[in-house]
C-alpha cells in the first residue's frame, strides 16, 4: 500500500491547489480525479466559457456595430464551430499546465474514483481497471458539484440541456429557452445572443441574478434587451416537452400561462454536492440537510484527518473560492495557523455583457442589516476610457458605513469590471476607508477611475458624477 501524508481526491481548482500548496510545504501528496485534472472549471466551464464569450463579443460587434468603427463587409460568415474549438484548445493548454505543475511538485496522480475506506485510507477505483489502495494521514475531499436535474426537465444532451452540454455545442440553434436567471444562464445567453440567436430567459425569482443587487440585474436586462433577449422574471417553468423540431416550455406568470417554442432548452437552476458514493456516511462525515459537507473555518469536517473544500462544501460555488479553501487547508495541515475566510466578503463575477461583479453586502442587504448605510455611484456613460471602447453602459456602486466610511461592499456593471473590483476588496480586507480609495490617484483615462469617483461621490466629494 503506498503512503501519502496527504491524499486530495478531485482535481478542480480547490483540490490541485491544495495539492501543490502540500507539497511545497514538504507533505508527500497524491491527487485522484475520475475524469479530468482542473476539474469542471478548466474543461467545462469557467475558462472555455469565457473564450467562447470573448468569440461572442467579436461576433455581436461585426454584426451590430461594425459601421460605427468605420467597417464595412458584404456576407459576414460566422463560424460556431471555429469558436468551439478554440475554446477547446483554451482549456486542453491549461490542463496540460496543471499536468507539468503536478510533476513539478512530485506529485502523484491516480486517474479513477476515490473513495474512503476507513481511517486514513482510501480504495482508488482506477479508469484503467482494477483498483488500489493508498494511505494517508490526511484526506482532502474536493469532489465538486454537479448540475440539478428537475423531474420532467431531465436532459438529453439534444434538446434539453445541462451546463456541461451547453459547452460543447459545436452548432448553435436559432432559438433557445435558458430556464434560470443565475450567472450560467446570463453568460450562455450572452454567448448565444452575441451570434444571432434568439434567447429568453426564464427566472422564477423576481429579478435575474436573484444574488446580486436589483439594480444591477435592471441595468443587464436593459442591456439584454438591446441584444435581443427577453427574460421573464417571477415566472414558473410548470412543464418542459420535447416537440418534432425542438422543445416546448409552458410557464406561469403574472399574465398568466404561456407557452415558448425554441429549438432548445437549457437547464441551468443550481447544483447539487457530489458526496454520494465516496464513503462519507461509513466514515461518518456530517452533512447538511442538503447534502453539502460541513466544515470549519479550518476546512475540517468532523471526522479527524478528514477535510473538504470547494462546491462540495456548498459555502460559496466559486472556482476561487475554492482554491482559497484548499490553500488554506493544506496549511492548517502542515501545522500553520489558519487564515480566516469572511465568505461574504469573496468577489463574485457574471461575465455577461456588460459583466456584473460585486462583493459584500448589496444595498439592500446593507440597510437590512442594521448598517448606516451610504452609497456613493458613478456611471460609466461619464467614463473617458469606458466611451472610447464603445462600453458607456453600467455603473460602479460602493456601500458604505456612513459613520466611518467603512466598505460594506460594492456592484460594478459595465466593461471588464470583474478585473476593476479586486481594488476594493484588498481595501475592505486592510480597512481601508472610502476616503482613502477616493484620495488614491488613479490613471486617466482608465476604467478604474469609475472606482474612484464613486468612492469620491460617497465621501460627498464627486468631481465628474451628475
Amino acid at each position: 500500500m503506498k503512503q501519502f501524508d496527504v491524499i486530495v481526491i478531485g482535481a478542480g481548482p480547490g483540490g490541485y491547489v491544495a495539492a501543490i500548496r502540500a507539497s511545497q510545504l514538504g507533505l508527500k501528496t497524491a491527487i485522484i480525479d475520475k475524469k479530468w485534472l482542473g476539474g469542471v472549471c478548466l474543461n467545462e466551464g469557467c475558462i472555455p466559457s469565457k473564450a467562447l464569450l470573448h468569440n461572442a463579443e467579436i461576433a455581436f460587434t461585426l454584426r451590430t456595430e461594425a459601421k460605427t468603427y468605420g467597417i464595412s463587409f458584404d456576407n459576414l460568415e460566422l463560424d460556431y464551430s471555429a469558436a468551439f474549438k478554440r475554446s477547446r484548445q483554451v482549456s486542453q493548454r491549461l490542463t496540460k499546465g496543471i499536468a507539468f505543475l503536478m510533476k513539478k511538485n512530485k506529485i502523484e496522480v491516480f486517474e479513477g474514483t476515490g473513495k474512503l475506506a476507513g481511517k486514513g485510507k482510501v480504495i482508488v477505483e482506477l479508469n484503467a481497471g482494477g483498483q488500489e489502495e493508498i494511505e494517508a494521514k490526511d484526506v482532502i475531499l474536493s469532489t465538486g458539484a454537479h448540475a440539478t436535474v428537475i423531474p420532467g426537465m431531465e436532459p438529453d444532451g439534444e434538446k434539453v440541456l445541462n451546463y456541461s452540454h451547453a459547452i460543447m455545442l459545436e452548432q448553435l440553434p436559432k432559438s433557445a429557452v435558458i430556464i434560470g436567471g443565475g450567472a450560467i444562464g446570463v453568460e450562455f445567453a450572452t454567448i448565444w445572443s452575441g451570434y444571432g440567436v434568439e434567447v429568453t430567459i426564464i427566472e422564477m425569482l423576481p429579478h435575474i441574478l436573484p444574488n446580486e443587487d436589483e439594480e444591477a440585474a435592471k441595468e443587464l436586462v436593459k442591456a439584454f434587451k438591446k441584444r435581443g433577449v427577453k427574460a421573464f422574471t417571477g415566472t414558473r417553468v410548470k412543464t418542459v416537452s420535447k416537440t418534432e423540431t425542438g422543445t416546448s416550455v409552458v410557464v406561469e406568470g403574472e399574465n398568466g400561462e404561456e407557452t415558448l417554442e425554441a429549438e432548445i432548452t437549457l437547464v441551468a437552476i443550481g447544483f447539487k454536492p457530489n458526496s454520494q458514493g465516496i464513503g462519507l456516511e461509513e466514515a461518518g462525515v456530517a452533512l447538511d440537510k442538503r447534502g453539502f459537507v460541513q466544515i470549519d473555518e479550518r476546512m475540517a469536517t468532523n471526522v479527524a484527518g478528514v477535510w473538504a473544500i470547494g462546491d462540495v462544501t456548498g459555502q460559496l460555488l466559486l472556482a476561487h473560492t475554492a482554491s482559497a479553501q484548499g490553500q488554506i487547508c493544506a496549511e492548517v495541515i502542515a501545522g500553520e495557523e489558519a487564515r480566516k475566510l469572511d465568505y461574504r466578503m469573496i468577489p463574485r463575477a457574471v461575465f455577461s455583457d456588460p459583466q456584473v461583479a460585486s462583493f459584500g453586502y448589496t444595498e439592500a442587504q446593507a440597510k437590512e442589516a442594521g448598517f448606516d448605510v451610504k452609497v456613493g455611484r458613478f456611471s460609466f456613460i461619464a467614463n473617458g476610457k469606458a466611451l472610447g471602447l464603445g462600453q458607456g453602459t453600467g455603473f460602479a456602486k460602493i456601500i458604505t458605513d456612513a459613520k466611518f466610511g467603512e466598505l460594506l461592499g460594492a456592484t460594478l456593471v459595465g466593461p471588464e469590471v470583474s478585473e476593476l473590483l479586486p481594488e476594493l476588496v484588498l481595501a475592505q480586507a486592510n480597512e481601508l476607508t472610502v476616503e482613502e480609495i477616493a484620495r488614491s490617484v488613479h490613471i486617466h483615462p482608465t476604467l478604474s477611475e469609475a472606482i474612484m469617483e464613486a468612492a469620491e461621490a460617497a465621501h460627498g466629494e464627486s468631481i465628474h458624477g451628475g
